[in-house]
């Protein structure tokens, strides 16, 4: 799975697995947490703590246009390529 962004030690990963959460999503891993996320700000599985999940959500605002593209190119097996971290 590769890395699609990090940023204050939060780790967000993108993954295809579409059958299972049935909408474009990113996997965020903050210490000993794991949660999958929707594009669209949903937390579809897992935990994280509120602060960090306003941070990913604020991401996942600022980024959308990049991060359905880069879904889109997973789902299909193409490459794609890192995304600019919150900064």
């Amino acid at each position: 799975m590769p890395e699609l962004s990090r940023f204050y030690n939060i780790i967000k990963m993108i993954f295809n697995d579409n059958l299972r959460h049935h909408k474009p999503h990113v996997h965020v891993y903050y210490n000993e947490y794991t949660a999958a996320i929707g594009i669209d700000g949903e937390l579809l599985a897992g935990s994280i703590p509120v602060k960090q999940l306003r941070l990913v959500e604020a991401w996942l605002t600022i980024h959308e246009d990049e991060l359905y593209a880069a879904w889109n190119n997973a789902v299909c097996g193409i490459p794609f390529g890192k995304i600019e971290p919150l900064r």
